[in-house]
This record gives structure tokens, C-alpha cells and sequence, in this order.
């Protein structure tokens, strides 16, 4: 027979039982998200402390949950290190309770929140912390009390205005959290002042553009874009706020970032051409009629002239469905021109073929294969749309091209090195 002897609004917090007769604390945990609860006998003097003093609850509490992770999902708990908490916890004098504590493993989150003063935590002083105590919870107040004392193991100590530009952006407690726009979060004292910090960035950055990258997939974007507009943005804010600690700068410019990569994987593959400046309109691809894709593993997509969709928007869309780490040879072929481009992503480099003779039967066709080094995928994107333009001419201005291999390889040696 179980019944409930004493209960606190939290269901968290242990209750205190009896069972068969006797009194028991039932303490949860949670073990790999499969909530379990412990019980070890106590007496009624231990009760009568327990339902009268909301801060030495707690500090049992906090001094049981190690027990309760030590027995993990299968496990029990030991009871008689449990057992052992319960006088110089809830009968003890304060002095002596701090003392225990500075000995024993506890749980400072579950303090924190439900209200525990921090300054006194850190201090030893635990019974005087928890003079404010509350039985509803906080776990908020215990996530940015950690996350303060990450960064100040850094060295990184925020005055108010890194604080609230932190909020602003939903990254006071996790710097990895992807940035928002979180005004309601911050101090509307401090608000105009974040927002003064915001329009620099955004001014910064005005016109810039991060755009996509197919080598990686559909919803990548360019490593280096972003790294430029980084740059630029946190140069402007330091200049202008030279008083901000590094991490609330990186948040700004990391939500300048972010934001403008998701406009650039919002947008049409066509219009993210035009706008990096490498457009392959359909008038201008005159001479091209047919053009061929392919891919390392044999698969073909074909390109014809009255497509709604143009050459190099259709071939970086392949790009992007094909690409993967054992994947990264992409080509382009006109056959009624006899000439294409290898794309070779795993190596940053890129061949043009043209064809010198046309096979006949009796003997193989003859091709000038040349090779150049791409700059990343603005490179691949320049070149890329100078040949659905002009062919393999209209590439002779992108060089210098290299017929002889060791010669290209030596040169690749070279870049790769610096």
C-alpha cells in the first residue's frame, strides 16, 4: 500500500511517501529522457523539516540527483550514501551544511532555478543562497548562469549592451543557435542602442550577396561569400562600437550571415546566376543548341535551347541533385560543336576538350585536352557560363590553360601548398 504524505507544487521535487508502513523520499531523475523515481527511507523529523523548509528540500534535492544519475536507467540507487544525506542536510546547523557541501557532489543547476542566489553559491554560502527559494522552477535563469560562467572562462565578460545585442539575436545561452530577429527579448531601454549596432552591420554589408554552392547541394552556400561578408561586417562594427566584446560582435555578423544565405537559398537558380553576376541568357547562348550533362557515375541530363530554364541554371540544378563525395567529376558536352569542359571538384580545376579530328571508323577521334585551376565555385560559375556563351573560345581569356599534365600538376602542387 502507497499513499502521499507530502507534495510540493513541482512535481519534480521529491515527495515523501509511505509505504507498507513506512516513510519513504521518492526522488526522480531523468535518465535518458525515461523518467524514474528512487526512494530511500526517512524518519518523521526528516518530514517535518521537509514540509516546513522549502530551502533544505531543495538542498536534499540537489545533493540525492548525482545518486540518481549514478544509477542511470537500470541501476539503484545507493541507499545508504542517500540515507547519509539526510541528517547533516536537513537537521544540521547552516555552517555545517556548507561545509557538506563544499565535500559532495550536488546539483548547482537545479538551485539556480528555483532561485538560488548565484553570488552566494559561488561563495559556499549555501544556505544563505537559498533564503529566495522558489517551488516553481526557472530553467532559463539556470542556462544563462552557465552560459556566463562559459564565457567567462574565456575571459569574455558581457557589460549590458553584449547582453541585450546577444538576446537580440537568441544567442545568450547557445552561441551555435542559428540567429534571429528576437526585439521583444531585449531591454526596451537597451533597444535603441542594439538596433544602432544592427544598421551599422546592415550597412556594412548593403549590396553584398552569399551565394550558393551546388558542389555541396541544394541549400549550400558559398564558404567564401560568407566569409567575406563576416569580415566585412565585423570590421564596420568594431569600428563603430568599439566598446563590444567579440561574441556579441560575431552574433551580429553571424545573423547577417545567415540571413543572407537564406535569401540566397530562397531564390530561383536563374536569378542566383544573374546576381553572382554570371547570367547565360538564352540570346547569348545563340550557337547552343543541345548541350549534355553529365555526372561521375554515368548519368546524363540533357539541355536543349527552347528549355525555359537557361544552360547554367539547368546544369548547376544537376549539379546540386548529383554532387557527393564520390561525385565530383561534372561535364559539359556540345556535340554538334565537338568541344565541353570537365569539372573536377575534388581538385579545384577544370579541362576543356575540343575535338581535332572526328573518329571514322579505322581510327579514334583526336582531342586538345587543356587544363586550368578554378578559383572556387566563383570560378567554376565564371567558366561555367563562358562556355554555354561562347564555347571553348570564348574560355581562352579565363587561363592560363596547360596542355602538358606535369605541368599542371606541378602548378596544382603549387596552389595547394600556399
Amino acid at each position: 500500500m502507497k499513499e502521499t504524505v507530502f507534495t510540493r507544487m513541482s512535481g519534480w521535487i521529491p515527495n515523501v511517501i509511505r509505504e507498507d508502513g513506512e516513510l519513504m523520499l521518492a526522488a526522480g531523475a531523468d535518465a535518458n529522457h525515461d523518467p524514474r523515481t528512487f526512494t530511500f527511507p526517512i524518519s518523521e523529523a526528516h518530514l517535518a523539516v521537509i514540509r516546513e523548509d522549502l530551502a533544505r528540500h531543495l538542498l536534499l534535492w540537489s545533493a540525492v540527483l548525482p545518486l540518481c544519475d549514478d544509477a542511470g536507467t537500470r541501476g539503484r540507487i545507493d541507499e545508504n550514501a542517500a540515507v547519509a544525506l539526510l541528517d547533516p542536510i536537513l537537521l544540521a546547523a547552516p555552517a555545517d551544511v556548507d561545509a557538506l557541501f563544499r565535500r559532495i557532489r550536488w546539483d548547482r543547476s537545479r538551485l539556480i532555478a528555483h532561485g538560488a542566489d548565484t553570488g552566494l553559491l559561488e561563495r559556499g554560502q549555501v544556505c544563505a543562497a537559498m533564503c529566495a527559494a522558489t517551488e516553481t522552477s526557472n530553467g532559463k535563469r539556470a542556462q544563462e548562469y552557465h552560459a556566463d560562467r562559459r564565457r567567462a572562462e574565456r575571459g569574455a565578460v558581457l557589460d549590458p549592451l553584449d547582453a541585450a545585442i546577444l538576446r537580440y539575436t537568441g544567442q545568450y545561452l547557445h552561441g551555435a543557435t542559428v540567429p534571429r530577429r528576437l526585439p521583444d527579448a531585449v531591454d526596451p531601454a537597451l533597444l535603441p542602442e542594439v538596433m544602432r549596432v544592427i544598421a551599422t552591420a546592415e550597412q556594412a554589408c548593403a549590396g553584398m550577396r552569399i551565394g550558393r554552392d551546388p558542389r555541396r547541394g541544394k541549400r549550400a552556400t558559398d564558404r567564401r561569400d560568407w566569409d567575406r561578408m563576416k569580415t566585412t561586417v565585423e570590421a564596420a562594427v568594431r569600428r563603430a562600437h568599439p566598446e563590444l566584446v567579440d561574441d556579441a560582435v560575431r552574433t551580429v555578423s553571424f545573423l547577417m550571415c545567415s540571413e543572407a544565405a537564406d535569401r540566397s537559398r530562397n531564390t530561383p537558380m536563374e536569378d542566383d546566376e544573374e546576381a553572382a553576376g554570371h547570367r547565360a541568357d538564352l540570346g547569348g547562348s545563340a550557337r547552343k543548341t543541345v548541350l549534355s550533362f553529365t555526372d561521375d557515375k554515368g548519368v546524363e541530363k540533357k539541355w536543349l535551347r527552347d528549355s525555359p530554364r537557361t544552360a547554367a541554371a539547368e546544369f548547376w540544378e544537376f549539379v546540386a541533385d548529383r554532387s557527393a563525395a564520390d561525385n565530383e567529376v561534372f561535364t559539359i558536352e556540345d556535340e554538334e560543336m565537338g568541344e565541353g569542359i570537365q569539372l573536377h571538384f575534388y581538385a579545384d580545376s577544370l579541362a576543356r576538350i575540343t575535338t581535332l579530328r572526328e573518329g571514322d571508323g579505322r581510327s579514334d577521334p583526336e582531342y586538345r585536352v587543356e587544363y586550368s585551376l578554378v578559383d572556387g565555385i566563383g570560378g567554376y560559375r565564371k567558366l561555367v557560363s563562358a562556355f554555354v556563351r561562347g564555347g571553348c573560345a570564348a574560355l581562352e581569356q579565363h587561363g592560363p590553360w596547360m596542355s602538358d599534365v606535369a605541368e599542371f600538376e606541378r602548378a596544382r602542387r603549387r596552389r595547394d601548398a600556399r
